[in-house]
């Protein structure tokens, strides 16, 4: 398929295209959209910023346009899951841009709002909804929603599921679906723990890879600077009086990483916003939108909230912190080099993080080539020898030195480790949410704290902070 239009998509969906410049698919959508226009199930691999979105959204417009009728009340048609708040909005604009001429409803819920007006909209049913796995339940739970009417059942960003802990809640709600369903996983990678659920998820899919797993994009050139944790303010800010750098996105592993680079920034006038789990859903709006905007150029972010920033026009990323799972990298620097541009990714390593470096390597099969530091900072002693990245023969898929588990990237985020201290056995005073849960539930992005087991143990968008009554 050469052009949107060999697709055979109904008139409404062909002129929302024009509208929007799109005239050829990109690989993904490709290969994709035919199988799923077929109603085979699909497990699609791509990396981010290649069009997965449209590649199962289009087919589902076009599906739903050729047999409307009308949701039963508290119900939906289809169910796309997302991991995070901002990629749950982001699919939900693709499919109101891509859906504005058919008369579908299309609605998108996650946590850390109220959840009454998501209940109203609920309340005569969907066409179309998108939601982050907690607070599905949660209307589930309150008998505002049923699954039983769906038709397909998406699950975007299948590895970020598995990394925030999301199996158990995946394994209900695939539950409460139909059997009789057409089921789509999209994931940038695929780790093996991805694999195993798609086959259980699954019913004889069909497989479109576009590229090898978890390889960066040619389009971006990538860099590394060995520099001490001391001096990566200083150099931070050097790299940034570059006036070629125009949009970037920082990132850190941390949350309180995350608040100490913008403050550092802002004592040296460079002016700039953190969106990491801490933040209120108002307060993430507002510095996504003055990035995307252009008001603010400098976004500093944690792995977690930045899936789902789809921004054009990022011209760097910088890993202020290397990731220590290496997946993550390639995600990081996918937030640049969009749609067909090109991008630059440069990270800054210390001694401690040279292993994280090797790691990726290990996982990309490139090696990052050195850049020099610019004038007046001190340098890190760079290793004597470098091995090159070894080429793995076909079939021995690369295992990272860990392998995320149950709230990994949650822990990581929040304690920027891998595995956090010794955790305090008392409990928190009433109408307070202790620190060990709070960063659970920020991470989920859908405002519900979690214990070990991955159950939900409390809400923090109900009142004041309050949990509600067990």
């Amino acid at each position: 398929m050469t052009q949107f239009s060999d697709f055979g998509l109904s008139a409404p969906l062909q002129k929302a295209l024009a509208a929007e410049g799109y005239e050829t698919p990109t690989p993904i959508q490709a290969q994709a959209i035919p199988h799923v226009m077929s109603g085979r199930d699909l497990c699609g691999i791509a990396q981010t910023g290649t069009g997965k979105t449209a590649a199962f959204a289009l087919p589902i417009l076009h599906h739903f346009a050729e047999g409307a009728r009308r949701p039963e009340r508290r119900a939906c048609r289809a169910l796309i899951l997302s991991p995070t708040r901002e990629l749950a909005s982001q699919i939900a604009d693709s499919f109101r841009a891509y859906g504005r001429h058919l008369k579908l409803s299309i609605t998108v819920v996650f946590g850390g709002v109220p959840i009454g007006k998501q209940e109203r909209a609920l309340a005569n049913g969907v066409d179309i909804l998108v939601a982050t796995p907690g607070r599905l339940l949660d209307l589930i739970d309150r008998r505002s929603l049923s699954l039983r009417d769906v038709e397909v059942f998406v699950l975007d960003e299948a590895d970020r599921m598995l990394d925030l802990g999301f199996i158990h809640d995946l394994r209900r709600i695939v539950k409460l679906v139909p059997s009789e369903r057409q089921t789509l996983f999209f994931s940038a990678t695929m780790p093996t723990a991805i694999a195993s659920l798609a086959e259980a998820f699954l019913n004889n899919p069909v497989r479109v890879a576009v590229m090898p797993a978890a390889t960066t994009a040619e389009r971006i050139a990538q860099s590394v600077m060995f520099v001490p944790t001391a001096q990566k303010p200083a150099l931070l800010h050097a790299v940034l009086k570059d006036p070629a750098i125009e949009r970037v996105l920082v990132f850190t592993r941390t949350k309180h990483g995350a608040d100490k680079v913008v403050r550092s920034l802002a004592a040296g006038s460079v002016a700039a916003a953190a969106i990491h789990g801490n933040k209120s859903q108002p307060q993430r709006e507002r510095a996504l939108a003055g990035f995307k905007s252009g008001q603010c150029r400098v976004l500093v972010a944690t792995d977690i909230a930045a899936r789902g920033i789809d921004v054009d026009g990022v011209t760097h990323v910088i890993n202020y912190d290397l990731p220590n799972i290496p997946e993550s990298y390639v995600h990081r620097i996918g937030r640049t080099a969009r749609a067909g541009a090109e991008g630059i990714a440069i990270s800054f390593c210390n001694g401690e993080e040279r292993a994280y470096l090797r790691d990726i390597e290990k996982l990309t099969r490139l090696r990052v080539p050195v850049a020099p530091l610019p004038q007046g900072i001190v340098a890190a002693p760079e290793p004597a020898v470098r091995a090159e990245a070894p080429h793995r023969p076909a079939g021995r898929p690369h295992q990272p030195r860990y392998n995320g588990g149950h709230n990994a990237a949650a822990r990581v985020e929040e304690h920027g480790h891998k595995r956090p201290g010794k955790r305090r056995r008392n409990r928190p005073a009433n109408g307070q949410v202790s620190a060990a849960h709070g960063h659970h539930a920020s991470a989920h992005g859908d405002g519900r704290s979690r214990g070990r087991d991955g159950r939900a143990i409390g809400w923090l968008d109900r009142g004041a902070g309050q949990r509600p009554a067990r």
